[in-house]
């Protein structure tokens, strides 16, 4: 998944699936806590995606599925959107995303990230430096 778009909350608390990313995601995904770089967000993952990751978590002995490995699955929700394409997000994850109404929802390789849009917007000045890039290139083998 790639790009990003920006969305609003409406009054029951729906995001509009953006068209480009409707058939990555399918007719059902998953929304989770997230982080990325200190900043919380939300991650969303495909079914097969989903699915590694519980296989994963299921693997780990049961001394390591405690605490925060354990918050991941404990406060995700399955998402099936409507006709018009939207889907509601759960207060929880809302209040430690801290999303009010301006969203930022992102592509991030096999998985999206839904941002509150001014945390997002600091997320991506505190980014979108050379050297920060340079070296997420590198990283990646580039």
């Amino acid at each position: 998944m790639i790009g990003k778009y920006s969305a609003k909350l409406d009054d029951k608390n729906r995001l509009f699936v953006p068209a480009k990313l409707r058939e990555e995601l399918g007719a059902c995904f998953y929304v989770t806590l997230g982080v990325n770089c200190g900043h919380r967000c939300l991650t969303v993952y495909t079914e097969e995606e989903w699915q590694r990751l519980s296989d994963n978590y299921n693997a780990l002995s049961i001394s390591q599925r405690s605490g925060a490995t354990s918050l991941i699955f404990m406060n995700a929700t399955v998402c099936t959107p409507d006709k018009q394409f939207r889907f509601p997000l759960t207060e929880n994850l809302l209040r430690y995303a801290g999303i009010d109404r301006d969203v930022m929802i992102v592509g991030r390789a096999g998985q999206a990230e839904i941002w509150d849009g001014a945390e997002f917007a600091r997320f991506e000045e505190e980014n979108l430096s050379p050297e920060k890039l340079l070296a997420s290139l590198e990283a990646i083998g580039l």
